[in-house]
């Protein structure tokens, strides 16, 4: 019987410590974290939203790492099961930008931050992949629509009105389930894309306000219910299909009032036929003489002949002032050829007219036209897209003098940088570059800079001057790949440019500097960082009015930030520079373009020539250069191009400090790329656009995103702990 009592108390002793022992385990998991109900992309993916849009306070229970955004219910943020499906935001005056890293969200079907102050740069190309509702509308996006939206199948919602867009990069063959577009209120311009005719089932369209030319024929199949094109540069006839619109708004336009020649038998002649969207009913061309009840409209012969003979009357008449003109100006000393109102013209007034697409030339015009072709015509090989400071610098009077109060930049005095330098000690020094030596600057509010002593020894004349109108130019731009100019100074002789500073310092530090510490770049990082810069380059060559060329496109001139966002520096100044100044040096042998070399004229397609020579840095590890090397393996660029399409080849020229750890797709289409870019005729090197394409599209087949958490330690900053990309 005690034995029986003995055996029943172990075993209720035994349960009370198992049930202990499980409420312990259960409290241990809820207070330390160890189980989270969130999926840890999409914890990756929102710490990073959170981060770029500079750690807001109105989202009041989001973090910027750890946290469990399904558990604690995050503002705005919608969960099921273990998975983010939507985050809707709008509204909450949120600026920064969209994190890089949104394609973790897999499972997310709408994001909505409209109407807040995001942007001031293109929308990231890592958008969630499977997005229904995409909402980024009244807002400050820049640039160019992002790729990735081509590969958003599920799409049906699509608004990014109210913003600075200004490119289409996508198509939309693949959205064929996307009901409505708002592109309102934008800057896009250029005719409407082939693959609009692909989106089966739009039925609301919004492109007012933008400059959109062309016709709108291509919308003439959509099943539309709602169009609104006004305010456009559209011309042509509207489809009788699209009149049939039940909420049809087109002012603002030119169309013609003549119907659409692919839906109607046309009356008369219609200035224009698209055979590509005729249909069965189009009238053959015989019935062109059906006007006016079938009567023919003949001129006779009499009146031809009076008709030429006037004109050549008034002919003979106008030639005669003309050489008249000509010889009494050749008696004052005046040259006929030279219109002297269209001699060089100082920068400002070139700006104005660069975006001119067209000329309607009055009889007296053609001399107008003959003198204004050089800035209209498109450039020779040599001088493609030469800037316009370049073409006339000989002949240019002086230019009207830049107003400081005009310029959005900080004006500090030479004693607040001296102080915040040291009196420029050699402790600050951190770099030295072809313009000047670069110093670290602590200023009163603990704020960081790095102040560059510009070196104006080539400047001859009022070096004061210039330096305000580099100032200017340089504060114009506005990229989120550019170093960013925070100030600057002229006092006391003193030119003086004062930039964020960037505490990780430039790409050839981290691909050729060995310190000792493990500094290891991973491929998607390297990836992120060609793509970053070729935004950059985009930005100057063909946003830039007139265009922007760098001449001195480097590694070292590549900066990164805390997140390995590249911002590329030295930007603005170096056309104002001649040709003649840069000198070939150490820090830049290997990037120059032959023809740079051979005629010391640059370009934008020398620029890409350079942009390649970085890939291949970030590719192979090498320098561009490298007087180490044997002889046949110094110039980067002689010892690559060859192996760039042998894949083993391709592999033994990795960067071993890769450890093998990349896609091989991923790297052919890498390869690919650089030899487009490097080609020693400058003709048939690629644009910027075309090369962010080819970057994007090796992004979304590779599906690079989806190795990131994996990669998440690869890169660790000496005292700053790990860097998670």
């Amino acid at each position: 019987m005690v034995k029986a009592k003995t055996s029943d108390c172990r075993a209720a002793s035994g349960m009370a410590l198992g049930v202990a022992g499980v409420v312990a385990l259960f409290l241990a998991s809820v207070f330390t974290g160890v189980t989270a109900d969130t999926n840890s992309d999409d914890v990756t993916a929102l710490n990073t939203f959170y981060t770029t849009l500079n750690s807001p306070s109105q989202l009041t229970n989001w973090a910027p790492q750890n946290g469990d955004p399904c558990r604690e219910s995050w503002l705005g943020v919608t969960c099921s099961d273990s998975r983010v499906i939507t985050i809707k935001v709008p509204g909450m005056e949120l600026n920064g930008t969209l994190g890089y890293n949104m394609n973790l969200l897999t499972e997310l079907s709408e994001l909505d931050a409209s109407n807040n102050n995001l942007g001031g740069s293109d929308i990231p190309y890592n958008l969630p992949p499977n997005l229904e509702r995409l909402n980024l509308e009244k807002n400050n996006f820049i640039g160019t629509l992002p790729y990735s939206i081509s590969q958003m199948a599920a799409l049906k919602y699509l608004n990014l009105g109210h913003n600075q867009l200004s490119e289409i990069d996508a198509v939309f063959n693949q959205l064929t389930n996307l009901t409505t577009l708002d592109f309102s209120y934008n800057s896009f311009s250029g005719t409407l894309p082939e693959s609009f005719s692909n989106m089966t089932s739009l039925n609301t369209l919004y492109l007012q306000n933008n400059q959109f030319t062309g016709t709108i024929d291509i919308l003439t199949d959509l099943p539309l219910t709602d169009l609104n094109v006004e305010d456009n540069q559209f011309s042509g006839s509207i489809p009788d299909k699209l009149k049939g619109i039940s909420n049809l708004q087109t002012s603002g336009n030119t169309f013609s009032n003549s119907p659409a020649p692919s839906d109607t038998p046309p009356s008369r002649p219609s200035p224009s036929r698209n055979p590509s969207h005729n249909n069965n009913n189009s009238s053959p061309s015989g019935g062109r003489d059906s006007d006016n009840g079938g009567k023919s409209s003949k001129v006779g012969g009499p009146a031809v002949a009076g008709i030429v003979i006037s004109l050549v009357i008034v002919g003979a008449l106008v030639a005669f002032f003309l050489i008249k003109r000509k010889s009494m100006r050749r008696q004052h000393g005046v040259d006929p050829e030279k219109n002297e109102h269209l001699s060089p013209l100082a920068s400002g007034k070139i700006k104005q007219l660069r975006p001119i697409r067209s000329f309607s030339l009055s009889p007296s015009g053609n001399e107008l036209k003959k003198n204004m072709s050089m800035n209209l015509k498109p450039p020779s090989k040599i001088e493609m897209n030469k800037s316009f400071d370049e073409n006339d610098s000989t002949n240019k009077p002086v230019a009207k003098k830049v107003n400081p109060s005009s310029i959005r930049a900080t004006a500090y005095t030479v004693a607040d940088l001296q102080v915040a330098t040291e009196s420029f000690s050699a402790d600050n020094l951190v770099g030295e570059g072809s313009f000047g030596r670069v110093y670290r600057a602590r200023l009163s509010d603990q704020k960081v800079l790095a102040v560059k002593k510009i070196n104006f020894s080539a400047v001859r004349d009022h070096p004061s001057d210039f330096f305000i109108k580099l100032v200017a130019n340089i504060a114009k731009l506005n990229h989120s790949n550019l170093s960013e100019l925070d100030g600057y100074c002229s006092e006391h002789g003193q030119c003086l440019l004062a930039y964020e500073f960037y505490k990780h310092g430039s790409l050839h530090d981290l691909l050729h500097l060995s310190d000792g510490n493990s500094r290891l770049l991973s491929w998607n990082s390297r990836v992120k960082i060609a793509l970053g810069s070729a935004r950059a380059l985009e930005y100057l060559h063909e946003t830039c009015l007139p265009s922007i060329i760098h001449k001195n496109f480097k590694s070292s001139n590549i900066l990164l930030d805390d997140e390995l966002n590249p911002h590329v520096s030295d930007c603005g100044f170096a056309d104002l520079i001649p040709n003649q100044e840069l000198q070939e040096s150490d820090d830049n042998l290997g990037y120059r373009a032959p023809e740079v070399s051979m005629s010391g004229q640059y370009s934008q397609k020398s620029d890409v020539y350079s942009f390649g020579v970085v890939m291949l840095e970030l590719l192979t590890g090498r320098k561009a250069f490298d007087s180490s090397q044997p002889r046949s393996q110094q110039s980067l660029v002689r010892w690559a191009t060859p192996q760039l399409h042998d894949i083993d080849s391709l592999d033994q020229m990795v960067d071993p400090a890769l450890e093998g750890l990349y896609p091989a797709k991923s790297l052919s289409r890498f390869a690919d790329a650089i030899a487009l870019c490097v080609q020693p005729e400058p003709e048939f090197r690629p644009p910027m656009s075309e090369v962010i394409q080819s970057l994007v599209r090796l992004v979304q087949r590779s599906s690079m995103g989806a190795g990131l958490s994996s990669e998440r330690n690869s890169y660790r900053f000496d005292g700053s702990g790990d860097h998670t990309f």
